[in-house]
């Protein structure tokens, strides 16, 4: 099966059968609208590229130490072309490549790779290593550090991996933020995993600024551009729709708030599927308008994979919404570039 895409509409072409957004007028119609934009963003790009090519210049087996982003598709493809995922570096050999994930890492894993004399690749988000940056600068100024996220989620881990052990305490809820109590209230920082909502991230910051009203905050906003364009053309679309899909993976925290987003922007209901194969059509019982959008870390196939079955099911006309073009790129480690 190949897939063309034009003027918006995604067709999915077999020999069985041309699966086209009109379909003939003895099943229900259906209008879907396409979130733009969607799927990979340029961290996981970047990431997912740095492996491909560790693999072309250093042959296979590569070691990636946890998944290289949260998608098993993604994973499934690698291992195919001779990535090997692991937990943790002692189940690396010494003398083949390893790549550290999109998520970021705490800094003893980087040391640990040097004494054990291993080649490793930071396959790091760039706005990840921003966070990291801004927790250091924080740090090294004499701040007590809040980091806003997901407690267990990698990011965090990482981030909060920069600094000594207890450094950075985690806030997870505004109740949480309103009961926060600092060493000193005058002399506190904040940072925020990249992946959050916005909505709810801007709530605990405002709580904290109630409070703390000389609390440093990042130079630049740390939820990264990617998460917010996604959520916001999940909001665009969700008012206008009975169900809204989001393609991506439960372990992905920018896919879940994306399904949060939907709800909260007006959709009935939302699910995160990790494929269309995933997908219940019960769902579908007096649905009208669908949303699709797919998460970071989701590739492009996905969606028009599940715009094909749903295009086999209904007579559906598919709607692109007009939403940010991105152009962001960030460049490879001169090992594999």
């Amino acid at each position: 099966m190949c897939y063309v895409e034009g003027a918006g509409l995604h067709v999915a072409e077999s020999a069985e059968k041309t699966y086209v957004s009109h379909m003939n007028s003895e099943v229900r119609p259906l209008k879907v609208y396409l979130a733009t934009p969607r799927g990979f963003c340029a961290g996981v790009d970047r990431a997912i590229q740095i492996v491909e090519r560790a693999i072309e210049r250093y042959g296979a087996p590569v070691y990636v130490r946890h998944e290289i982003v949260h998608n098993k598709h993604v994973v499934d493809r690698l291992k195919g072309l001779g990535a090997v995922f692991v937990k943790e570096l002692d189940q690396c050999p010494p003398d083949r490549p390893v790549v550290f994930s999109a998520h970021g890492v705490p800094k003893s894993v980087p040391a640990d790779a040097q004494s054990r004399q291993m080649f490793y690749l930071d396959a790091t988000c760039p706005l990840v290593s921003k966070v990291h940056v801004e927790a250091e600068r924080h740090h090294n100024e004499g701040r007590e550090i809040i980091l806003i996220g997901h407690a267990g989620h990698p990011e965090v881990i990482g981030t909060m991996g920069q600094l000594p052990e207890g450094t950075v305490k985690l806030i997870e809820t505004v109740e949480q933020a309103r009961e926060f109590v600092p060493a000193d209230p005058e002399n506190l920082a904040f940072v925020t995993q990249t992946t959050l909502s916005v909505d709810d991230t801007a709530e605990i910051v405002g709580a904290l600024q109630a409070r703390f009203p000389n609390i440093a905050v990042p130079h630049k906003e740390d939820i990264c551009y990617a998460t917010t364009n996604r959520q916001d053309a999940v909001k665009q679309v969700s008012a206008d729709c009975d169900l809204v899909l989001v393609i991506g993976s439960a372990k992905s925290s920018n896919s879940q708030r994306l399904v949060e987003v939907a709800l909260r922007g007006g959709a009935k209901a939302a699910y995160l599927v990790d494929d269309a194969s995933h997908v219940e059509w019960s769902w579908f019982n007096g649905v009208d308008t669908l949303g699709i959008s797919a998460g970071a870390s989701a590739p492009e196939n996905l969606i028009e994979e599940l715009v094909a079955a749903v295009s086999a099911r209904f007579d559906a006309e598919v709607i692109e919404n007009n939403g940010v073009r991105e152009t962001v790129t960030f460049k490879l480690p001169k090992a594999v570039a």
